[in-house]
């Protein structure tokens, strides 16, 4: 199996996309019956072998070579694109009768194709890659933390105003609150945004510490209480869309409430092990 993935190569992802979008194409010639299974396969590859491709560049990387982890602009123009197919699988799985695929496709090629471009340029070295890095991690968390903090918030606003309907007081002027659907969005898009940062913030401090400390300490508190933050996250966000609009509201303010006491455990993790400061 590791003889296999060490063969892959950045033409194994940028062939699976390519075919991608060239099956989708073919909505201009005519109904394909197994066209939107055929794409999804095709991304499925492209994905694993492009997830494939970059463990293997880091897991490879000698410890006593000076160059950094995942630290030239090729790799991040690699990891950049690794993101933006992400998210175009999950719009796909979701909507696949919509032509997402003429505006993302095209451009995972181009940034696939940037980074072959630059594959010469030089790395930066370890020092400067955990630099970078843990700017990356701080800034995701940041807004991760943040979104978590607003989805609250509306969560609190959803069940004052959904009390006030009830009461017949929703109307008043001196105390107008959003809409519940309003309300019920800003929760639904602040635990994506909390989910998709926290899980940008996890791996960037991955990589941050295997760049400085060429391990991962897994017993520390701040690491493992932020991997239980994203991990929550995640299903919260898979668990709330699963329930029906009439419902979403008031059951996603409770997880974003669980979010709240996760994050607070997370942020006390940092203050009292050495995560924040090395």
């Amino acid at each position: 199996m590791l003889e296999f993935l060490h063969k892959i190569s950045i033409t194994c992802f940028f062939t699976s996309y390519l075919v991608a979008l060239l099956l989708e194409l073919t909505r201009f010639v005519g109904q394909f019956r197994f066209r939107t299974p055929a794409v999804l396969v095709m991304m499925g590859i492209g994905l694993f072998t492009h997830v494939s491709y970059l463990f293997l560049r880091a897991v490879n990387l000698p410890v006593d070579d000076n160059r950094g982890l995942l630290s030239s602009w090729a790799e991040w123009s690699l990891l950049l694109a690794l993101g933006l197919a992400i998210c175009f699988f999950i719009a796909y799985l979701r909507r696949p009768d919509t032509i997402i695929s003429f505006f993302f496709l095209p451009l995972i090629l181009l940034t696939i194709g940037l980074g072959i471009s630059i594959g010469g340029w030089e790395p930066f070295s370890r020092t400067e890659a955990a630099d970078t890095w843990r700017s990356i991690h701080g800034f995701a968390m940041m807004i991760g933390t943040g979104a978590v903090l607003v989805g609250f918030l509306a969560g609190v606003m959803y069940l004052v105003q959904s009390r006030r309907l009830k009461l017949k007081r929703a109307g008043s002027p001196r105390f107008r609150l959003p809409t519940l659907e309003t309300l019920d969005r800003a929760n639904r898009r602040a635990l994506v945004i909390s989910t998709t940062f926290v899980a940008i913030g996890v791996v960037a401090g991955m990589i941050m510490n295997l760049n400085q400390h060429e391990r991962f300490d897994w017993a520390d508190s701040g690491i493992l209480l932020s991997l239980m933050l994203f991990l929550w996250l995640l299903a919260a966000t898979a668990i709330e869309f699963m329930y029906s609009p009439a419902s979403r509201g008031r059951k996603a303010f409770y997880m974003m409430l669980a979010s709240l006491g996760f994050l607070l455990l997370a942020l006390i993790g940092v203050v009292v092990s050495s995560h924040g400061v090395s």
